[in-house]
């Protein structure tokens, strides 16, 4: 084994190894500060390396390879880390990173904890952490020694020239990427099924805001096993949460032994009302994929209106748009208008943001959009259980130039946000009065949703009293618009 190689494997395999495993350590001791946790001892730990192994080689006759050697592991992970983001295309969470991890094996056990932690950062950062401190150690050997040390102009030029090639080729990569994909916010209600909070609308909550019946209901369900279960999408939740809290009878009692009114979002709702965990199911039309779903079950799906509600558009206060056509709603969404100086606003790019796939708002949008191909989403990274990470669409950040979309009630009563604009559709508001007389373009129902073969005896009665005026007063008190033509 020759000097230059053994020296790579002392100062490049064996101590980066077990600074990893330190650094593994403290980040299982510092779980809020990962990347600090994972770096320092990394930044500590290199600094010392380059100054001991820079004792040795400055200032010798032979040192000029041995300083190129020293220099060669920057341009080797710039390089290598270059590569795998073209072939990842930036995604932290892609299978080729493990690949990556074999060529930077003295790094194994902290890219291990890494890719748990959801720090795909670390690919990247870790051996640049010690390879720059080791670099860093060598100039201070340098300084305090004040020799200047022996290195070919063609090997340092070269070094450099791939280290900066390739870190702004991965970078590029990236910032490509930061245009579609943008960091989680996360989920942090229900399980994280839910971007926001729904205490105030459980049964289980005695403080909680569900509107009471003026009158003593004149149905309700007595029997445990009678009750059906209940479940659906997040802006339906307040809906069928208050129709439980007046109709079962000790819904507190009962929901100690049995989840009857449950949450787990419009696209496991469903699943779980064509697999049968479920008895009703609240939320907008379902999707054309979700009904082919049902139909390969070979599940026959009842849609009970319950209520009528607006699909609005919304903006930052900040943007000086207040109308648009359903034309330009159809321009924005299948991308061809990318600025909103296309639409009288300032001259600024469009963020328009989407709601994942078979959701009742993304529905509603594929509904408006017909014909018309819609663009490819924003999407956002997010930590996946039991380690790694995962691609999902990006929730709605109220960035100045941004636009999204959903349901009137969800942005202005259940998840109220004061620093949304609604916008006006050809002219028309959003307004109560608007939706109920159907002028507003963007109107749906809200369903009760049941399968045919479902035979439960309370099921029938119960969606019967939802359209009956008892029903319509909660459904008006929780804040959407009573169906027309109800009982």
């Amino acid at each position: 084994m020759t000097k230059k190689l053994r020296q790579l494997l002392l100062w490049f395999g064996v101590v980066p190894f077990v600074l990893s495993i330190a650094s593994s350590i403290i980040m299982n001791l510092d779980t809020v500060n990962l990347m600090i946790a994972a770096i320092l001892p990394l930044i500590i730990g290199g600094a010392l390396a380059g100054y001991f192994a820079a004792r040795k080689a400055v200032g010798q006759d032979s040192s000029e390879s041995t300083m190129a050697v020293f220099l060669f592991p920057l341009a080797y992970t710039a390089f290598l880390w270059a590569v795998f983001m073209l072939i990842s295309g930036g995604f932290y969470g892609a299978d080729a990173w493990l690949y990556y991890s074999i060529f930077h094996m003295a790094l194994g056990p902290l890219y291990l904890f890494a890719v748990f932690a959801g720090e795909g950062r670390l690919f990247l950062w870790a051996p640049l952490a010690y390879e720059l401190s080791f670099v860093a150690g060598i100039i201070l050997v340098i300084f305090i020694r004040k020799t200047r040390p022996s290195l070919h102009k063609k090997q340092l030029v070269a070094i450099l020239t791939v280290f900066v090639l390739a870190i702004g080729t991965g970078s590029a990569v990236q910032w490509h990427r930061s245009k579609t994909v943008l960091p989680s916010y996360g989920f942090e209600y229900g399980g994280g099924y839910s971007s926001t909070d729904l205490t105030p609308y459980e049964v289980t909550n005695p403080k909680n805001k569900l509107p009471k019946l003026d009158t003593k209901p004149k149905f309700t369900i007595k029997k445990l096993n009678e009750m059906p279960i209940l479940d659906g999408a997040e802006a339906a939740f307040p809906v069928y949460s208050a129709f439980a809290n007046a109709t079962y009878e000790n819904i507190e009692q009962v929901m100690k032994k049995k989840e009857v009114v449950s949450f787990t979002n419009t696209i496991y709702a469903y699943e779980r009302l064509l697999e049968g965990d479920i008895d009703i199911y609240f939320g907008a039309e379902p999707s054309k994929e979700q009904q082919k779903m049902a139909k390969q079950a070979g599940k026959e799906l009842v849609m009970t209106p319950i209520g009528k509600e607006a699909f609005v558009f919304f903006v930052n206060p900040k943007n000086s748009v207040n109308d648009l056509q359903v034309s330009e709603i159809k321009g924005i969404y299948s991308g061809n208008i990318k600025n909103w100086s296309k639409l009288g606003g300032k001259n600024d790019r469009i963020i328009a943001f989407q709601r994942p796939k078979n959701s009742g708002s993304q529905t509603l949008l594929e509904k408006i959009m017909g014909n018309t191909p819609i663009m490819e989403p924003l999407k956002e990274e997010v930590p996946e259980g039991m380690g790694g990470i995962i691609e999902q669409v990006a929730d709605y950040r109220n960035y100045d130039n941004s636009i999204g979309f959903s349901f009137r009630f969800f942005a202005t009563g259940m998840n109220p946000n004061p620093d949304i604009k609604l916008l006006a559709i050809n002219g028309i508001e959003p307004s109560p009065k608007n939706i109920a007389n159907g002028s507003y373009p963007f109107t749906a129902n809200l369903y009760a949703i049941t399968l045919k073969d479902n035979h439960k005896p309370a099921i029938q009665p119960f969606l019967n009293w939802m359209q009956s005026p008892q029903g319509q007063e909660i459904v008006e008190k929780i804040g959407y618009i009573r169906v027309s033509g109800t009982m």
